[in-house]
């Protein structure tokens, strides 16, 4: 049975003698949840040897600006409870919003720095200072050996990270891949939102992200081939007897043909954008970025290593997020 706990007090007194594991949410909780929550168990060890599995429910109020949605968003704190369990949770620390800032609004807060101004952060000024104030005060009180966040959020883990480190929290952070449903949209509380139409319309950012991934995918399978087979004439002709008429016509171009650009890929993500602004109902495009892990600007074409392709639109009144991973030419 998953206990609920209300107060810091009643955290206080949960007791476990092995690995404690934390997944906080703000809450509405769904299948992306559900898998953090199995994966925490996972790391955790199984029911009663000893580790501890801790989701917290929080709706952090200094996470949401002037006009966003934080008296709409949904709180369900009794089927999240049932999905929380299920999924192997020991407890949920659900405070009431004086646990977690007992002077009121905190005139102390965490900032995020020039890495929080970026995307999210440009969008949402603000957003990011909330959000780390609250994660600080959740490893405070939960204090866990193991927290895990979503990688659909991959702005604020790579700042969660950077946090940790900077100062010196003793807690790991382990990111978990974005689960996806089954024709390729994020999971996200805020689906629920979405009328029929306005979903088809919002499946266009995985579309996009998956195109950039797809176009990197082909540029280095092209460049793999050139690399095993140097052009000669006698390669030239032996394509040109394959039918591979532009390569014949230039198989000096194929040999050097790069891996993968970003300038390639940006296009083949912007092209499934533009056409998705013209739909009905329409996208709104916030942003595509094609980004640094470790500080979240943008790449150039001489870029190695690990990226992140990201996007953020509106479609009707819901906004969404969606990244992923990607890796040009050899990793560093």
């Amino acid at each position: 049975m998953t206990v609920l706990l209300r107060t810091a007090e009643e955290l206080r007194k949960l007791r476990h003698d092995g690995t404690r594991a934390v997944v906080m949410t703000m809450g509405a909780l769904h299948e992306g949840h559900a898998t953090l929550i199995r994966r925490a168990r996972e790391l955790a060890g199984p029911k009663g040897q000893g580790g501890q599995v801790l989701g917290t429910v929080f709706v952090n109020p200094l996470q949401f600006g002037a006009n966003e949605d934080l008296d709409r968003y949904p709180r369900t704190l009794d089927a999240d409870l049932r999905i929380a369990e299920q999924a192997g949770a020991d407890a949920v620390f659900a405070p009431f919003t004086d646990e977690v800032y007992p002077g009121g609004e905190p005139q102390v807060r965490l900032s995020a720095g020039p890495m929080g101004e970026r995307l999210e952060g440009a969008t949402r000024p603000g957003h990011f200072d909330g959000m780390l104030t609250v994660v600080a005060k959740l490893l405070h009180l939960t204090s866990p050996d193991i927290a895990l966040y979503g990688q659909k959020d991959a702005q604020q883990l790579a700042l969660i990270k950077r946090m940790v480190r900077d100062l010196n929290f003793p807690v790991e952070i382990v990111g978990v891949p974005t689960v996806r449903e089954a024709d390729g949209l994020a999971l996200s509380s805020r689906n629920r939102y979405l009328s029929e139409a306005e979903r088809r319309t919002a499946l266009s950012l995985s579309a996009a992200l998956f195109a950039g991934r797809d176009r990197l995918a082909a540029q280095a399978a092209l460049h793999a081939r050139a690399q095993a087979s140097p052009a000669t004439k006698a390669r030239a002709k032996a394509l040109g007897a394959l039918g591979e008429a532009r390569a014949a016509a230039d198989a000096h171009a194929v040999a050097q043909a790069h891996s993968g650009g970003p300038t390639a890929v940006r296009a083949a993500a912007r092209a499934v954008l533009d056409d998705a602004v013209k739909a009905r109902p329409p996208l709104v495009l916030d942003y595509l970025a094609l980004v640094d892990p470790a500080d979240f600007t943008e790449i150039d074409d001489s870029f190695t290593g690990e990226a992140i392709l990201a996007v953020a639109a509106k479609v009707g009144t819901t906004r969404l997020i969606d990244n992923i991973p990607l890796t040009f030419g050899a990793p560093a």
